[in-house]
């Protein structure tokens, strides 16, 4: 509810829950149409509506606010109203297509009658008509008339609509404001496709996300002793299970991940004792390297049977 509050309306207060010794148990995404910002006793209040008649109020300090296109007003975002023509575009073309629909099921012929008849006559020669030439009774598929009628043609309805061409030019329209595209919406992306999207788009909604959390649940001490709300989402989930097979193996034998987290990013159970990191023997930390040669150089004196000179390991 919150990314779809702060897409819609650019903005997106959040009100802090209190238990009863006032601390924060949980957030509650505002309505952004419903709050008000008021000001009383010298400061300034979030006033919102809960919907039904609830109604409550914050103090501005202590909601947390997340604004995108943010020009105007200190507290809110731009509206959206630049992509209103372009809706309008898009439902028009809705509408043309529907209207056309029902006009080809409603008249599909026009005859012209040879005589002047009363309203009631023509009424019930249409019914005839009808039931005689446009029903499943007609099996043939031959229309046939008398002379009654001095013209009889098909009415063929040909609605205006959008090509392609500029069809896909206005949903590009929609795709470029809103940062996505149709291989996201229809989950048909390749895996860089999502990690562009998701670093171009939700990646930065997290960190704010992450930022406003931290300020309404943690003091400035807190803080600097480094605690922090961290939104974040599993990318590698997205990955291929070659690209996934080939980072977990070389990031394993580096020491960055254990076997139960590679597990996890294959959606596999964990399993006993796999919290273990590894690493490959060849590698060792460069502090540690005059330390590990001379222990080589040990072993393998020891092989033959002799005891390294004091000058052969300062020369090692």
């Amino acid at each position: 509810r919150l990314a779809t509050v702060y897409m819609t309306d650019n903005t997106a207060f959040i009100a802090p829950i209190f238990d009863e010794r006032l601390k924060i148990v949980g957030f509650y995404p505002l309505d952004t149409t419903k709050v008000q910002i008021t000001q009383g006793n010298g400061q300034k209040y979030v006033v919102y509506d809960f919907g039904g008649g609830d109604r409550g109020a914050i103090e501005l300090e202590r909601a947390g606010i997340m604004t995108q296109t943010q020009y105007h007003d200190e507290l809110f975002g731009e509206s959206n109203k630049c992509m209103r023509p372009t809706m309008e575009l898009i439902h028009a073309n809705n509408q043309g297509i529907i209207e056309g629909v029902k006009q080809s099921a409603s008249i599909r012929f026009m005859g012209k009658l040879a005589q002047v008849l009363k309203p009631s006559d023509i009424d019930a020669e249409r019914t005839r008509f009808k039931d005689s030439n446009l029903t499943a009774a007609n099996n043939g598929g031959i229309l046939l008339y008398d002379q009654k009628y001095e013209d009889v043609k098909q009415i063929t309805s040909n609605p205006f609509v959008i090509d392609d061409k500029q069809q896909q030019q206005i949903k590009e329209n929609v795709f470029d404001y809103f940062g996505t595209n149709e291989n996201i919406l229809q989950n048909k992306f390749t895996s860089d496709e999502w990690n562009a999207y998701y670093e171009g788009k939700i990646e930065p909604f997290a960190i704010e996300a992450s930022l406003v959390h931290t300020n309404m649940l943690f003091n400035d001490i807190e803080i600097a002793s480094g605690n922090e709300v961290i939104f974040s989402a599993n990318r590698l989930q997205y990955m291929s299970n070659k690209e996934q097979l080939e980072m977990i193996t070389s990031l394993f034998d580096r020491g960055f991940l254990s076997q139960n987290e590679g597990r996890e990013i294959l959606n596999m159970t964990s399993v006993e004792n796999g919290d273990t990191y590894y690493i490959r023997k060849e590698y060792c930390s460069k502090d540690m390297l005059e330390e590990i040669q001379m222990a080589d150089i040990a072993a393998k004196a020891a092989q033959v049977g002799l005891e390294p000179k004091e000058e052969e390991n300062a020369d090692a």
